[in-house]
């Protein structure tokens, strides 16, 4: 939920600490993601949720997914998304990157322009964030043709 709910990396997931998830103002903070920068993105309601109820039963500490005194290895995150995925019985996608590819591909389609995308998934250039956008079916469905416009 974490890794898409809020757009993040495996690598940033894994090395959130408590103090990141700032429920006052409904974002995550990433410091010193890819590239050694610190960004927001959003904290949907849904995953503070249930950020709350693993906070009661797992009491982090100083990361928020943890190993032993160490934040919690990327295979880990890997394996818990790869169990879920064929527990589901989902068959698409390649591994939990994947996810960071449907959070930019749904706001998309929502209507957020991409420069905010952008910003969100930590990116420098919007030519790298235009490679997370797929245009799913129902979106091309949604669309009208320019011919439906004509008056003929």
């Amino acid at each position: 939920m974490t890794v898409y709910g809020g757009g993040l990396r495996v690598s940033e997931v894994v090395h959130l600490k408590p103090h990141h998830i700032e429920s006052e103002r409904m974002m995550i903070r990433v410091e010193q993601g890819k590239g050694r920068k610190d960004r927001y993105t959003i904290l949907p309601q849904s995953l503070l949720d249930q950020l709350r109820t693993y906070w009661k039963t797992c009491h982090p500490h100083s990361w928020l997914f943890f190993g032993k005194d160490k934040p919690m290895p990327i295979a880990t995150a890997q394996a818990i998304y790869n169990n879920a995925k064929n527990k589901a019985g989902i068959n698409k996608g390649n591994g939990i990157h994947t996810l960071r590819h449907c959070f930019a591909t749904h706001l998309l389609d929502q209507g957020v322009d991409i420069y905010t995308i952008k910003q969100m998934m930590g990116h420098s250039a919007l030519v790298t964030t235009s490679r997370y956008l797929h245009t799913t079916r129902e979106k091309i469905a949604s669309v009208k043709s320019p011919l439906d416009n004509l008056d003929i």
